[in-house]
Order: C-alpha cells, then structure tokens, then sequence
C-alpha cells in the first residue's frame, strides 16, 4: 500500500536512546564478523591502567560457557555516585555511550595516556553482550553489577572485602551475543597476538590467556622490549644490527609532556618486512601518521647520512619507499589526545604525530649512523640498489615512446622525479595561489600547472578545436595524454603522472572551476576518470586558532566548512577552552595560504583530504545527461527544473 505524505508526521521520528544506536547498527561501532573486538574494549581499559602505572598483570580467561573474563590489578572502577548524573560511575561507564576516565585529560587526570578515546569503549561491547558481569576491588570493598542487553539486570552491591578477594583490580566477564556477529568463537591466533604484543609494549607486566576447554595457559613477558619481539617475529636476517631507541617530549618541547614514541627497525634483503604499529597500546593495523613520521624520519636520517659522505652516483634519485622498501619494525607511540578513522581505530589520523614520531626518530637515527659509518654504508647502498632497480623500471616505459615528446608548458613546473606511480600534478587556479604552491610542494613528486582564469566550458567543443584553447593545450600535454572519447583506446603509456588533481578555492567561483575541469576530463579524457587518476583536493575554508589548554600547547586546527568548524569550536569548548579565546580565520582563496599552511593542508599527502573522482550510481549515461543540464548551451529550460528540483538542498556561500 502506498505511503500517504500525512502518514510523516511528528511522531514518525524516532530518537534512539542508551544503547539502542549501538544494537541497531553494530557495523558502525565495531567489527562484526566475531567479538573480537568488542572483547579487545575490555582488554584495552585493563591495559590503560597497566600504561598509567597501576597494574602489573592482565589475565584474559576463555571460559568453558563460550563467555570471556578479563582481569587485571588496577585501581578498580569507582563505584560511588557521580557528582552530576547521581547514579553509580561503574553503572555509567557501561551504559554510556560518552562516558569514561579517559576524557579527563587535565593536570592530574586519571589517564594521561590512553587509546579509548572515541567514547564508545564497553559501553558497546555491553549493548552486544547476552550478558556482562563486572566486579571491582578497591577501597577495601567489592563492588558487583551485572547488565543483559546493556541493561541492568543485578543492581549494584557493594560489600566489605574477605581475606580471599583481591586487594585491588577489576573483572568484567562478558557472554557476546550471537544474533549480533557471523560467528561467535574467538579467533584464537588473533587474540594470542594481541595479547603477546600488549606484553612487548609493557615490559614488566605479565599477561596470561587461559582456555578452560583445552587446559591450556600461555604467558607472556617481555623485559627485552621490542627488540626482542622483532627478533621472533623477523623471518629475513638483518643486513645491520637492529636501531632502536625512543623519544618523549618534555615540558620545553612543543608536544604535551610524554607525547612520544619508541621503536625497532630492522632492514633485511629478504623475506616478507614485519611492520606494526601501536598508539597508546592500540594496535592500528591500517598504520596511519604515526607511521608516516616513522618513515620520515628514517628517509631523512639515510639522505643526510648519504649526502655527508658524498655516497650518491650521480643521476639516482633517492625516495622515501626506496629506504622503506626493506624495513621491518615495531612502533609505539604515545600521542595525548589520538584521532583515529572510524570506532575500531585500526588508522591513527592525528595530523601532529607525523612530525612527533620524526623529530625523535631522525636525530636518532643520524647519530647512530655517524657512530656506525661501516652499517650507515651499507644501509646506504641497500637504499641506493632500491633507487636504481626503481629508476631502471621508469626507464624502460619512457623508451617506448619515442622521441616526439610535445614541448612542455613554461609555467609547468615539474617534479624531479620519473615515477609514474609517485607523482602528482596539481592544476591550481591562480597565479598567486600556484606561487603557494610550488613553494610549499614536494619538488620531488609534485608538479604545479597554475591556470589563469576559468576554464573554457568543453561540454559542446569538437575535439579538433580544443587546442586552440591555450589552458587546455597545456593540461593536454603537461599530463602527456591526447583527447579521447569514451569508446576510444587512447595511448596512455605517455601519461606523466599518477594523479591529477584539481586544486582551487573552497569558495563558489572555485566550486565552479572544479566543474569545468570536471567536465573536460568526463567529455574529452574519460579513460584517466576510468582508470582512479583524477582527483579532486579539498583545501579548508576555516583555520582556528586555539590557545594552550592544559598539557596541550597552542594548537592551529584547520575546517573544510561550517560544519566541521562547529564541530572543533565544541571539541574545544569540552576541553575547558573559554569561550572566544580562539581566533578563527576564514580563507578567502588558496593564494591567502603561506606555502606551509598550503602543504599542511592541502599538499602533504600524510594530513590532506584527496577525493578520487569516479563514476556513480547512474553510470556513464546517466552522468552524460546530468552534465547536459548543466553545462549545455540551449539547455537552460532543464537547468532551471533542476534548480527548483534541487534548490533547497544547495548550501550558498554568501
């Protein structure tokens, strides 16, 4: 039966309280094909307290029932009331979805350092659990609650600890709900190496995972570290002794004090390279910025080792994934305030540690090279190989074709390097914001076209007229690609770089750009849109301005619209920030940028927002009418159905 429109009404909206988001849509909080996850919650707030330096030994127990205990000897949760919500905390951490001691970042805070920071936690593995047991020991009391569904079903009772209870610690037991995961049993290797690997990162705390079903115990303790950790798990022999070492910052610094990281790299010839990373004991198996200033500083270490002692032949050209290539490592790091990608914060997005966990680690590593000449010259030429084998590949495609290059544009300015899967083009508008640009780039791998002016419209341009356009014969030959249509197979072995990007304001005028180029890829090179090389680069409308609070100092934070400045100005304002005593400053087009805010935001490909651009929903033809609304000639009676159709839903920019 069909919907009548008075069949919306108000109270056709529904809003979802407690738990209820988290059992309606799992997928959004967690992992769904087993508990693992919701399992690694618990095991992650055991692991905090050992990290804050109140606990010695994490027990994880597989119980014969199909339910999971996880103990540990912390401070225990408190289980009085809470000063503004009166009801018990213990009751609050598990039932809300906002709710926990790692909030609490100022001087004297329960965590300094902690990895569950997205305010989800166990309040999510308790809305999936059949049921969840908690019993906490501090004070000289026991404190017990139970929940089924993340409601409570046992209220809480606190009674006076015996001689036979612990003195100190917690332990939550939880029975996962089938209904909510593919499959229910835990995949045992997966948890052994969480476990193994929360013991490397702790040296001194003992961690054990018992199976009632098999009578089996394992325990680990690491005192050698990472070092030791690396060894096993290698599977080449290092060419040079291990590099290790770790950094924190201190109060003079300008990270929070602690914010750092520790490391073990090994560089073998062979074998498949070992690379994990954690922040805050969370293993992020997507790696993210904290791996990036790994790789930075290890790369920048080698080039001024290199270029000290005069080792480069002449003509090689040495990159970041050369020195990379043959590296193995462990990598903790300490970050106080982590952004991670999405709930199970397998990706760390934290802008600032790309430069946190580089500052500690270059130093380090270029001191150790200049004690160790003989290892640093082998490092060296294992990082040289890599750039000639590299350079020979490149070398063989621009063979193939020919010698009737097309003379390049002269306000191209080109990247040095040959790499087609490395480099980028940027087609910036402006002049002025193209000067930004080629002095905030990375002149290795990226090239700048400036454009001047708004591209012509190409929608309804015969393909043997566009080059007397001089733009567009510019952009043709910079990307070294001829015109095609969608049925063509046109030659791209010419093509010159990987990615092409479109790069103006984050303004209406600039909005407009985009379209046009949009455009003249869709109509007249579809293949490079068919093959992922066109992108389109999103630079902020926003910078804030935010003054030091608590352990975090001065901070400059960047927002691509309105939504995300709101966004920031409460994240701040919950942080204790008072009121109006950030500055926010509005972009009025990228050649406002300084060429370090213009890397920063836009160009680094560590912290920049880059949109692939592909084909959706209705396919090739269904995009071709689209555009010929839009951009046709005598198209103006559909163009102007399609306002009054759409008309509402666009934001303007006044």
């Amino acid at each position: 039966m069909a919907t009548k429109p008075s069949d919306y009404s108000e109270g056709s909206i529904r809003v979802l309280k407690g738990l209820e988001p988290v059992k309606q849509r799992p997928g959004m909080y967690t992992r769904t094909d087993n508990p693992l996850h919701v399992i690694q919650e618990v095991l992650d707030n055991a692991a905090d307290e050992a990290l804050a330096g109140h606990g010695k030994r994490v027990r994880v127990i597989l119980h014969a029932d199909g339910s999971t205990s996880v103990e540990d000897d912390g401070r225990g949760i408190p289980h009085g009331l809470h000063p503004e919500e009166k009801a018990p905390v213990i009751e609050l951490v598990y039932t809300r979805l906002h709710a926990g001691g790692k909030f609490d970042k100022g001087k004297g805070g329960a965590y300094s350092f902690s990895g569950g920071l997205h305010g989800v936690g166990v309040s999510v593995t308790n809305a999936l659990a059949k049921r969840l047991e908690v019993a906490s020991y501090r004070d000289g009391q026991v404190a017990t609650i139970a929940f089924a569904g993340g409601d409570v079903v046992e209220p809480l009772k606190v009674r006076k600890a015996g001689p036979d209870d612990r003195k100190q610690g917690t332990t939550v037991r939880v029975w996962p709900d089938p209904k909510y995961f593919e499959a229910i049993a835990l995949p045992l290797n997966e948890l052994a190496h969480l476990l193994r690997s929360k013991a490397v990162l702790m040296p001194g705390v003992t961690v054990t995972l018992t199976d009632e079903k098999k009578k089996d115990t394992q325990t680990w303790q690491y005192k050698g570290g990472l070092r030791d950790y690396l060894m096993q798990t290698l599977t080449g022999d290092p060419v040079i002794p291990l590099f290790e070492g770790e950094g924190f910052a201190d109060s003079n610094d300008n990270f929070a004090e602690g914010e750092g990281a520790a490391w073990c790299v090994a560089f073998t010839e062979d074998g498949q390279p070992v690379r994990e990373s954690y922040v805050n004991l969370i293993p992020t198996t997507a790696g993210g910025t904290h791996d990036s200033g790994l790789r930075d500083g290890l790369f920048n270490a080698v080039k001024s080792f290199i270029e000290l002692h005069n080792l480069q032949p002449k003509g090689v050209k040495l990159l970041p994934e050369d020195v990379f290539a043959r590296a193995s490592y462990v990598l903790s790091a300490k970050v106080l305030d982590p952004q991670f990608q999405g709930q199970i914060k397998e990706r760390l997005n934290s802008r600032d540690a790309v430069r946190l966990v580089s500052s500690f680690v270059r130093p380090a590593l270029e001191l150790w090279l200049n004690q160790h000449v003989d290892y640093g010259k082998k490092l060296a030429e294992l990082a040289i190989k890599a750039a000639q084998s590299r350079q020979k590949a490149g070398q063989k495609v621009e063979k193939r074709k020919g010698s009737g290059v097309a003379v390049l544009p002269g306000k191209l300015t080109d990247c040095e390097s040959k790499d087609l899967n490395h480099n980028e083009i940027f087609l910036v508008e402006g002049d002025s914001a193209g000067g930004s640009a080629k002095m905030g780039r990375d002149k290795e791998s990226q090239a700048i076209l400036p454009l001047r002016g708004k591209v012509l419209n190409t929608w309804e341009v015969e393909r043997d007229r566009l080059f007397a356009n001089t733009e567009i014969h510019d952009i043709s030959v910079a990307i070294g690609v001829d015109p095609h249509g969608p049925n063509d197979t046109p030659d791209l072995t010419g093509l010159r770089y990987g990615k092409i990007c479109i790069l103006s304001d984050a303004d209406v005028d600039g909005s407009h750009i985009q379209v046009l180029l949009l455009t003249l890829f869709f109509r007249h090179f579809p293949k490079l849109i068919d093959s992922g090389n066109v992108y389109v680069a999103r630079p902020p409308l926003f910078r804030v301005d935010a003054p030091a609070r608590g352990k975090k100092p001065a901070s400059k934070m960047y927002a691509l619209d309105e939504g995300e400045l709101t966004a920031i100005l409460d994240k701040l304002r919950k942080e204790g920030v008072r009121e109006g005593s950030w500055t926010i400053s509005r972009f009025k087009g990228l050649g406002e940028m300084s060429a370090e805010q213009l890397w920063e935001t836009t160009l680094n490909p560590d912290t920049r927002r880059l949109l692939p651009v592909h084909l959706g929903v209705p396919g090739f033809s269904g995009t071709e009418s689209l555009i010929t609304k839009l951009m046709g000639k005598g198209e103006a009676a559909a163009r102007r159905e399609l306002m009054e159709l759409h008309g509402d839903a666009v934001e303007i920019d006044i």
